[in-house]
């Protein structure tokens, strides 16, 4: 015993004496700290070390509440080596970066409709696409009719920023012709005439847009992504639309919204308890054009997908602990594997197989 308090004194001497030498050239250790995080972190790509096949990243699962472990709506795909992403909310254009996958190699953005938190991180992901890759072109922004003046509109508000950015710069380095993005819309088919369109057709990868249901947000579409045997459904924001289930047959990852009804009902009580009514009627409105985990869950069924995964998470669920409230009886409707998604989180589809591997980037 007398041995043993020797040297738990020794080494918490010795601890102390680590501290004090770890304090007094803090400044020096530090710098070569944030040295390292800089050396592994710049230029970071993660594209290239992944198997050819298509992959989901999750760069922002949250909504317009305010939740400190999501970002905005946003899915990054990469299809062989290609990077597109699916809606930009924000702060998902930071999570991208924290995920090694470099903006400035996107070939276009998909947006689902035009609701602010789906489009409010255009900014960021204008400008790193432009000053990270001295884009010559701006970035294309595909989205349904009325992108173009959406698009625009972002352009007209960082006219400014981008004058100050090529004067400070040079041309060279950030050449005018490539900075902001440029709306490139599609029309879908009249209603009743189809609810599909491909918006891109080429080196093995297919784009389909599709109709969804978020009356009264109109137009509003999700996206399937085809590619070497493997598929991927994001529904974007939707109330149950059975476009949704006939799309995604066979999918092998469905990514659909959802909203927690008996949750949001609490949040209803607390506004109306502190006479926020305005908020309490939020609530109540919001409850129409969502889709419940359980609902989501039958239309994975319907469609026979292998893997369900959620965002657009409303209301947040900032710890793990709280899932099985907000997943609800999911698993009544949908035998498969369903993940509460997260920031962070990638899925890969190795090409022409069955298997679906999932990992977390940050």
């Amino acid at each position: 015993m007398r041995i043993l308090k020797k040297a738990l004194v020794w080494l918490l001497g010795l601890a102390l004496v680590l501290a004090a030498v770890v304090w007094a050239f803090q400044r020096q250790v530090s710098t070569a700290l944030l040295q390292r995080v800089v050396h592994d972190n710049v230029g970071r790509n993660i594209i290239p070390t992944l198997p050819d096949g298509l992959h989901v990243a999750l760069c922002g699962t949250g909504s317009p509440f305010p939740d400190p472990t999501r970002a905005g709506p946003c899915t990054a795909i990469i299809a062989g080596e290609r990077l597109f992403v699916v809606d930009a909310g924000e702060g998902s254009a930071r999570n991208m970066g924290y995920m090694g996958l470099p903006v400035g190699k996107m070939e276009a953005l998909l947006v689902t409709h035009f609701h602010s938190d789906h489009i409010d991180g255009l900014g960021p992901f204008m400008l790193q696409h432009w000053g990270m890759a001295s884009a010559t072109a701006p970035l294309p922004i595909i989205g349904p009719t009325g992108v173009d003046t959406m698009v625009d509109g972002f352009r007209a508000a960082y006219v400014f920023d981008y004058g100050y950015r090529v004067a400070h710069h040079s041309e060279k380095i950030m050449p005018s012709g490539g900075s902001g993005g440029k709306g490139v819309p599609f029309a879908l088919p009249p209603v009743g005439q189809g609810d599909t369109v491909v918006v891109l057709d080429d080196k093995g990868l297919k784009i389909t847009a599709f109709r969804v249901n978020h009356a009264p947000i109109e137009p509003a579409v999700g996206y399937r992504f085809d590619y070497k045997g493997r598929s991927v459904v994001i529904t974007g924001d939707t109330k149950l639309t059975p476009s949704v289930a006939t799309v995604s047959q066979g999918a092998d990852i469905l990514v659909h919204e959802a909203l927690q009804p008996k949750l949001v009902k609490i949040l209803e009580s607390e506004f109306e308890g502190k006479n926020m009514g305005n908020l309490a009627h939020v609530m109540r409105d919001i409850l129409n054009y969502h889709t419940t985990p359980e609902e989501a869950a039958a239309q994975a069924n319907a469609a026979q997908v292998k893997h369900l995964v959620y965002n657009h998470i409303v209301p947040p669920m900032p710890i793990k602990f709280a899932y099985p409230a907000f997943v609800g009886d999911a698993a009544k409707f949908f035998g498969g594997p369903i993940t509460v998604g997260e920031d962070g989180m990638l899925f890969t589809l190795p090409a022409n197989s069955t298997a679906i591997d999932k990992k977390r980037l940050m």
